[in-house]
């Protein structure tokens, strides 16, 4: 059984929850790790449906450029929509591993919960190294599955549901090892900052609700899960909200480097 397929239902699910307060909150974090200035020329590995893009168009201002690279069709159909205003606004499909631009093409570049789901990603470190000038800035940034804390009173069948969400991807704890990997690569300058997404309640607004969505639609028939416990524990997860007694909780790491 495969990982999330990122279809035209998965992306219009993105351009609806990458609208809500805490995506909101989290591009505000990675455009200030990557401080783009007037005339920068920017890559945004795993664009999606481009609201980064369409976010960091002021920053660069008239004389920067931004590029957008998705292997979804359907994200980068949408993405093309959101930018469709901005002339100096490029959409690639493509894949990180491969990225078809050229050498030290780039100031400055951001990869935001894709390498995650990349098979090989000392590969696709190599094609950011590769892209991005010396003196360049990439920000990347990777959740840490393991680090989910989340509340049930079936604590059994909530372990079989983070297990089951783990197979949605490639690499569920890969900050753990991220820091090391991009200096393996040659980068300098690794830093590491993590951040906490947490919450007491499913207001659609939190990245809880959004994860909620997606876990929901994902875990039937993976470890032993059959569709009637997806329900109970999406009923059980409802009520606990109801009762004031939701909580969730995990752990994105932003990391930032700089090709010498």
């Amino acid at each position: 059984m495969g990982q999330l397929v990122f279809d035209q239902d998965a992306a219009e699910q993105f351009d609806l929850r990458y609208r809500t307060r805490d995506m909101v909150r989290r591009r505000a974090l990675v455009r200030d790790a990557l401080g783009a200035r007037p005339g920068d020329r920017i890559l945004d590995v795993g664009c999606g449906p481009g609201f980064a893009i369409a976010e960091l168009v002021d920053q660069v201002g008239t004389t920067g450029s931004i590029v957008g690279v998705d292997r979804s069709p359907q994200m980068l159909a949408t993405a093309a929509r959101r930018c469709a205003a901005f002339p100096n606004v490029m959409l690639h499909q493509a894949d990180v591993a491969a990225l078809p631009l050229d050498d030290a093409a780039f100031d400055r570049a951001l990869c935001v919960q894709v390498l995650e789901f990349v098979p090989d990603v000392a590969a696709a470190l190599g094609e950011l190294h590769r892209v991005v000038r010396p003196g360049g800035r990439v920000v990347v940034w990777d959740v840490d599955w393991s680090t989910v804390s989340w509340h049930s009173p079936e604590p059994a069948r909530m372990q079989r549901v983070l297990q089951a969400w783990d197979e949605h991807l490639t690499h569920p704890a890969l900050p753990r090892t991220l820091a090391a990997q991009l200096r393996s690569v040659g980068f300098e300058g690794v830093e590491m900052v993590g951040y906490a997404f947490t919450t007491a309640d499913l207001d659609p607004d939190t990245y809880a609700a959004t994860v909620f969505h997606f876990v929901s639609q994902f875990v039937a028939g993976r470890c032993g899960l059959s569709a009637a416990d997806v329900a109970a524990w999406v009923a059980e997860q409802r009520e606990l909200d109801q009762r004031g007694e939701f909580s969730f909780a995990c752990i994105q790491f932003c990391f930032s480097a700089t090709r010498p």
